[in-house]
């Protein structure tokens, strides 16, 4: 499978790829600065650069020609300010949404956040921002006719995976390793699971085959 991964240079972008490439796919990074492109291709990811806060949809919509799926791993990041949380997180989610459609991609996994509806809107805390546009990206992402998938970690660590998860509509809140959250992605986006469905993942004690088999994936 050809996969299009936007924020191609994030850390769970990369495990993706790079867990991708070792079965036989290929995956697509897109990522903004050209200095990252060695590392994409050291993940294993086909490298294009493209900025999506600044890139008209024709032009994302190119990139993904072709993909048999895409998925939406990109997020303006830490102390990256109230704006740009809607410039990325909810603009350009929906932009490569858009994208997809326009180029027939029909498969479409978003990587969002759990927790992620539980805001007061007008808040100005920039974490609450960042709910609230991760919140509005899911919304538009569901009114679409994409076979989406919207998964929503709890906090990331950096400790190794265990491939093993909780999975479903509502879970008890725990931390889960960004390897465990890229092997979920893969898994999802390989095999078809969860197809217009939106769940929350953690760490658990569950094979992530047999959890997302129990969830009816």
């Amino acid at each position: 499978m050809r996969i299009v991964i936007a924020g191609g240079h994030g850390k769970v972008a990369r495990l993706l790829s790079r867990r991708l490439a070792d079965r036989g796919h290929t995956p697509v990074g897109v990522f903004r600065n050209p200095a990252q492109s060695g590392d994409v291709a050291a993940a294993g990811a086909e490298p294009v650069v493209l900025d999506l806060e600044k890139a008209a949809k024709g032009d994302v919509a190119a990139v993904l020609r072709g993909a048999d799926a895409a998925v939406f791993a990109a997020g303006a990041g830490p102390g990256s300010g109230a704006a740009r949380k809607w410039t990325v997180d909810r603009d350009a989610a929906v932009l490569f949404a858009g994208a997809a459609q326009d180029a027939g991609v029909r498969r479409f996994v978003l990587l969002s956040a759990i927790g992620v509806d539980d805001v007061e809107p007008g808040l100005d805390d920039v974490f609450e921002i960042y709910l609230e546009a991760k919140s509005a990206a899911d919304a538009a992402v569901r009114d679409t006719d994409l076979d989406w998938t919207i998964l929503r970690p709890d906090a990331f660590t950096d400790k190794p995976g265990t491939g093993r998860v909780t999975v479903g509509e509502s879970v008890v809140r725990a931390s889960i390793p960004r390897e465990d959250v890229a092997a979920v992605i893969a898994e999802v986006v390989t095999h078809r699971l969860a197809v217009r469905r939106q769940l929350e993942v953690t760490g658990g004690d569950t094979p992530i085959a047999e959890a997302f088999a129990a969830f009816g994936g």
